[in-house]
């Protein structure tokens, strides 16, 4: 068992997401303790913050109207970008994807997202690459999950999701109504009231929404 493993399964415990049941993840039951230990990592081991341990409002959402509707994965080839602990992407396998892969340029998540494909018994690749700045990937929908808690991120993720549009590949949001979400070029399809953390959001029951990209 590696060192980062060790780390996870330490600072979390296999739990049922809260508003999709019927996966679950290793996720932590406090948020203090884990993340200042990690901001401590973080000095020595430049680590981010540890978003692989918590099933996110939007990520939720998304996973959610996934299962609801298998047809948009079904037999597909998906990208899970930024994907944390992997949910959305689980959630694609579940509903019959080809194949999934997941990406997030934090490695604790791609060891968090094995560990939780492992959990509901599915396979996930992974790649630690910033996607972002390289070419579009041979793959036929794009799913991102709470993408949106910052401008520079949310500006990214858009450019790419657009580089990817003459491609033909559907892009999937989950989102909690952050303040940099986009108010243009997406369709509204589905509201949910998820039930999340209210130590890492501002309320126990979050409203979030799925969308698509506008071809």
């Amino acid at each position: 068992m590696s060192d980062t493993e060790a780390f996870i399964r330490a600072q979390t415990r296999p739990l049922p997401v809260s508003s999709v049941p019927s996966i679950r993840l290793y996720q932590a039951d406090e948020v203090t303790p884990l993340w200042l230990m990690t901001e401590q990592d973080m000095a020595t081991q430049h680590l981010a913050p540890p978003f692989w341990a918590f099933a996110w409002s939007g990520g939720q959402a998304l996973a959610r109207y996934i299962l609801e509707h298998p047809e948009i994965v079904r037999g597909r080839q998906v990208l899970d970008i930024a994907c944390g602990s992997g949910l959305v992407g689980i959630a694609a396998r579940l509903a019959g994807a080809q194949s999934v892969l997941c990406n997030d340029i934090d490695a604790y998540a791609g060891v968090a997202a094995a560990l939780n494909a492992e959990l509901n018994n599915v396979e996930l690749a992974f790649t630690g690459d910033d996607l972002l700045a390289g070419p579009i990937p041979d793959v036929d929908i794009i799913l991102a999950g709470d993408i949106c808690y910052e401008k520079p991120m949310t500006d990214a993720m858009l450019t790419y999701f657009r580089r990817a549009a003459p491609h033909k590949i559907e892009v999937y949001i989950g989102d909690p109504h952050r303040t940099y979400f986009p108010k243009t070029g997406l369709i509204r399809l589905a509201d949910y009231d998820i039930l999340t953390n209210a130590d890492i959001e501002d309320a126990a029951v979050k409203p979030a929404s799925v969308w698509k990209l506008e071809s």
